[in-house]
């Protein structure tokens, strides 16, 4: 399954809904299987479920399991919460997913992806192209 076309498909759904910035972000991590309401923190510890099994990543931000889009769409959650500084730190420090790995460059896609979203500066409706464009292997 190309995983990240589904990512990028769910993404373009939620746009759809009319969601604010910040509601768009959380409800993107329930992709991840990290809920919105209070008990978040608990899904986003645990990783999270995988719903978008599969590949369809750029080799950069490829680790060559089937949990990409699961990983991109709980670091958006999170920084959606927390905000990119922390998300950062918690990614290198207890992830250790470091700026040189598929996963710390796509753990930086993402948190660049909420700043942009919440900033305005990415609008919802163009988000699921900016995902195709900068994360898919093969853009649609």
């Amino acid at each position: 399954m190309d995983a990240c076309a589904a990512l990028a498909d769910s993404i373009a759904a939620l746009a759809d809904r009319g969601y604010s910035n910040r509601r768009f972000l959380k409800e993107l991590g329930r992709v991840a299987g990290v809920r919105r309401g209070p008990l978040w923190p608990f899904d986003a510890a645990r990783g999270g479920r995988n719903r978008l099994r599969g590949r369809g990543f750029r080799r950069s931000v490829d680790d060559e399991t089937d949990g990409q889009a699961r990983h991109f769409a709980g670091t958006v959650a999170v920084a959606a919460r927390i905000g990119g500084g922390l998300t950062r730190w918690l990614t290198v420090r207890v992830l250790r997913d470091t700026p040189d790995t598929a996963d710390g460059r796509l753990s930086e896609e993402a948190i660049e992806f909420a700043r942009a979203i919440r900033s305005g500066e990415l609008a919802q409706a163009d988000a699921a192209a900016w995902v195709r464009q900068r994360l898919c292997h093969s853009a649609r």
